[in-house]
């Protein structure tokens, strides 16, 4: 292995020895109670949130990206996982107030539980890696800007799909019959 790619490995593992294990099983319970599902995130972190709606559609759930044509209204009862390493961005926390005051159960994904994203939330999930703020208390970085708090987030939504599928008694099979077959 290089360098570089231990240097990525090792700042995960920091970032992921901090992190509260028992989310996942709240995230789990929260995203198997509603009818629909929505995700939302600004550049990165929107190709992350597209990441894991595709997963979740992979395993059988009505989800939806927040910003495509084919997004529906939110109404009471719905979930939305929005994710910002800040808890900052204005779009992100704009469209995260305004689902909360429609009935929407808010999700934030962020590395400042301060922020915010994370004080209109009803769960927080805290992913302190460093953000392109480099904010004190964020798990600092060699890579640039928000990778390591991408990248964590990533690997946390891939943990909350499979904890999905343990609870749905669920596997590869079932996520492979619902998988684009266009290509």
């Amino acid at each position: 292995m290089n360098r570089e790619t231990e240097i990525i490995l090792s700042e995960i593992q920091t970032v992921f020895s901090k992190i509260n294990n028992q989310h996942v099983a709240t995230l789990v319970d929260m995203l198997t109670t509603p009818s629909r599902i929505f995700v939302l995130g600004e550049g990165r972190s929107g190709l992350i949130a597209k990441s894991f709606a595709m997963r979740l559609m992979h395993l059988g759930f009505q989800v939806y990206v927040v910003g495509e044509t084919i997004t529906p209204s939110v109404k009471d009862g719905d979930v939305l996982v929005a994710i910002s390493g800040s808890g900052t961005t204005a779009n992100v926390v704009q469209t995260a107030e305004k689902a909360k005051k429609t009935g929407v159960t808010v999700v934030s994904v962020t590395s400042d539980s301060a922020s915010p994203l994370a004080n209109l939330s009803h769960q927080t999930i805290d992913i302190p890696a460093a953000t392109k703020y480099r904010r004190e208390g964020e798990i600092q970085s060699k890579q640039p800007l928000s990778s390591l708090f991408d990248q964590a987030v990533h690997i946390y939504f891939d943990a909350v799909c499979m904890a999905l599928m343990e609870t749905q008694q669920s596997g590869n099979e079932d996520a492979f019959q619902r998988h684009s077959n266009l290509e």
